[in-house]
């Protein structure tokens, strides 16, 4: 194709001229075509990251306008170049019609960068079992075009090997390993795997094992925590920190707290709890068997054992199913885990339906990130909703400095009600775990 003979492909940077005033503008190649139906416009491009994608011709990618035309401008027949000027001036818009024009591009102009390549995004905990297929997850991510994958060096696979592994995807996303040993900080040693980055993904920390109380755990995962967020306090304060590492409960307040003592805004610290949104889809869907795709239950709450609450009465997908089976789905999305960690024998935990609802918190984070309006997932962050709850888990709207606004949980039925006040005292003691063991720390950033 034309496309493929002038060395063309897909995520190739491009050197755009849009607009009369013949300002730069970076355009990126989205996608190539060899259909017959595409073979005048074969090749799809986007400005400066805009959502808006459009088809142009080859004539097009040669012109000045796209760069790929050598640096000496070459001049058309004179001839056609009078017809075009004669075209131009018959076909001059009015006053009214040129504003409203010149008005659009503005506004276009103005809109922020969000598709191919804008964003760089770090997976902190890249080659363990959540973050092999959350980082491949996110190396499918058109919007990200680099990937750090961090992990120690006592990690299994090693996360050079992951990185290239992620290289040979089809994807023009750059993918760059980093590691550390126990005695290195990564407040020290991790300025080139997190400067620039928008979005840190913390699938990290260890499970609880028999024996273990949840201090114990809160006592080792927070100081893991604790190490990531204190250099993406120094090297990335403003990008949005997504922690999948147990107990969230406690850990998200304890790592938001500390940010805020740091001077940094702690709305930057989420709490990734959309797995539970993820597990009570699929469980709505098999009892109705209403397609996924309408399907979207609210879960709220906290992210552990009874704090989590979806509010099945807010689905319609759910409203021939019966209220016994409803309350059993309440127990099962509540206990899913444990389901999990049985039918694996007790040899593993749930890493690839973790990594899958990571990511889609993740595409909501880079959506909101790129200027998307209206873009809503779930999950805990600092809120104020539930008076004398300070951390809770809900709708939440992403936008261009990530947690925009927290939503209200709308009306619930007697059963979620009765939930509600039961699972808050038990959500509310482990926020202060949190809370006290941020009282004793500090980051040195």
């Amino acid at each position: 194709m034309a496309a493929a003979k002038l060395g063309i492909e897909e995520g190739q940077k491009l050197h755009a001229l849009y607009g009369d005033d013949g300002e730069y503008y970076p355009a990126v190649v989205v996608a190539t075509s060899a259909a017959k139906n595409r073979s005048k416009k074969p090749v799809k491009v986007t400005y400066n990251g805009y959502p808006e994608e459009v088809w142009v011709s080859i004539d097009a990618l040669k012109s000045k306008k796209l760069g790929l035309a050598p640096k000496a401008a070459t001049s058309a027949p004179e001839p056609k170049a009078k017809a075009k000027g004669k075209a131009k001036a018959k076909s001059a818009p009015e006053p009214k019609a040129k504003a409203k024009a010149k008005a659009k591009v503005k506004a276009k102009k103005e809109r922020p960068a969000s598709a191919a390549g804008q964003f760089k995004v770090c997976v902190c905990g890249g080659a363990g079992g959540i973050g092999q297929p959350l980082s491949m997850l996110m190396a499918l991510d058109e919007r990200v075009g680099e990937l750090s994958v961090f992990d120690l060096d006592i990690a299994v696979v090693p996360a050079a090997g992951v990185a290239a592994d992620l290289g040979h995807l089809e994807r023009p996303s750059k993918v760059k390993a980093y590691s550390l040993d126990l005695k290195q900080k990564p407040v020290e040693e991790l300025s080139d795997c997190l400067t620039g980055c928008h979005l840190v993904l913390v699938p990290a920390g260890l499970p609880r094992k028999p024996g273990m109380t949840r201090a114990d755990l809160l006592a080792t995962n927070a100081g893991i925590a604790k190490g990531i967020v204190e250099a993406c306090a120094k090297f990335c304060p403003d990008a949005v920190v997504a922690l999948i590492v147990n107990p969230v409960n406690s850990v998200v307040p304890a790592m938001a707290e500390l940010y805020k003592k740091a001077g940094k805004d702690p709305a930057k610290i989420v709490g990734v709890t959309t797995l539970d949104i993820v597990r009570a889809n699929k469980f709505v869907h098999e009892a109705s068997d209403v397609s996924l795709k309408k399907i979207n239950v609210p879960v709220i709450g906290g992210h552990a054992g009874t704090t989590i609450l979806p509010l099945f009465s807010q689905v319609p997908a759910c409203k021939d199913i019966p209220a016994d089976k409803l309350v059993e789905m309440d127990k099962r999305t509540q206990e899913a885990g444990t389901e999990v960690v049985n039918a694996k024998n007790g040899k593993g935990s749930a890493t690839l339906s973790m990594a899958y609802a990571g990511a889609r918190l993740g595409k909501a984070v880079l959506a909101g990130l790129s200027g998307k309006k209206g873009v809503k997932e779930f999950a805990y962050v600092q809120s104020t909703i539930r008076e004398g709850v300070g951390y809770f888990a809900s709708k939440v709207i992403f936008g261009k400095g990530g947690v925009e606004k927290v939503l209200d949980i709308g009306t619930l039925n007697e059963h979620e009600t009765t939930r509600l006040n039961e699972l808050t005292p038990a959500l509310k003691e482990e926020i202060q775990a949190g809370l006290d063991y941020a009282a004793g720390e500090s980051l040195a950033c």
